[in-house]
């Protein structure tokens, strides 16, 4: 006779249909910030060489750097340890903030000079590079990154987003895009919207994110100003 099974392990459950869910959204999450740190490296191209720091593509040149290795590494089957490619990720993270800072007190000192559509031209790239630069930052260090995420279960660290008020029961998994919003309502509201800062670094980093975008918004305002007043 076969034994008959009195209990089910976690192992016999059928997870078809949630393993592949997950694997997916994971994958569309890596494109996409994949994706938003490569528009930070054609933002800082399209500027001006004297808003950047050194040549414009010297970003997109680190970026690809950094990030093309990788590429190939996870596809060869022996990707790094998470904790190597966390410390790639903060320093690239760097550079890009680097690059940022460096624009906009470029953009103070040549804002006499600045003409009315150049200066609004420029203005929006750097505004743009300033969102997309803070949401990869929340999108690092909340919880100690996308693994550390994964493996608390998604639970509210550094920023609370509003599926996690009730200790997230749902098993919601926030995605870049959430992060994103969360940086645009930053540099536009100057506060968040639903999404709380709940630590120390997450409350300095929307600090930081707002003095930015204040400091370009005021600089066009006061430039414009001038302009039509002369």
């Amino acid at each position: 006779m076969r034994p008959v099974k009195e209990t089910q392990t976690p192992e016999d459950t059928d997870t078809t249909g949630i393993a592949p869910q997950q694997k997916r959204s994971g994958v569309v999450s890596k494109w996409t910030v994949l994706l938003g740190i490569l528009a930070i490296g054609l933002l800082y191209f399209a500027l001006p060489e004297k808003l950047t720091i050194g040549p414009s593509w010297l970003l997109l040149a680190i970026e690809g750097i950094v990030i093309i290795p990788l590429i190939f590494i996870r596809r060869s089957g022996h990707p790094l340890a998470p904790k190597t490619i966390r410390i790639l990720a903060l320093v690239l993270l760097g550079a890009v903030t680097i690059g940022l800072i460096g624009s906009v007190a470029q953009l103070i000192l040549n804002l006499p000079t600045e003409k009315g559509t150049s200066l609004l031209r420029d203005a929006a790239l750097i505004w743009g590079t300033n969102i997309l630069v803070f949401a990869l930052w929340y999108w690092e260090i909340d919880c100690g990154g996308p693994q550390k995420r994964h493996l608390s279960g998604h639970k509210a660290i550094d920023f609370m987003f509003p599926q996690q008020a009730d200790g997230n029961t749902t098993g919601w998994v926030a995605h870049f895009v959430d992060y994103l919003f969360l940086a645009f309502t930053g540099a536009t509201a100057f506060s968040p919207a639903d999404t709380y800062p709940l630590t120390r670094r997450a409350k300095m980093l929307m600090m930081i994110e707002a003095l930015l975008s204040m400091m370009v918004i005021l600089l066009l305002a006061a430039r414009a100003v001038n302009i039509y007043g002369q």
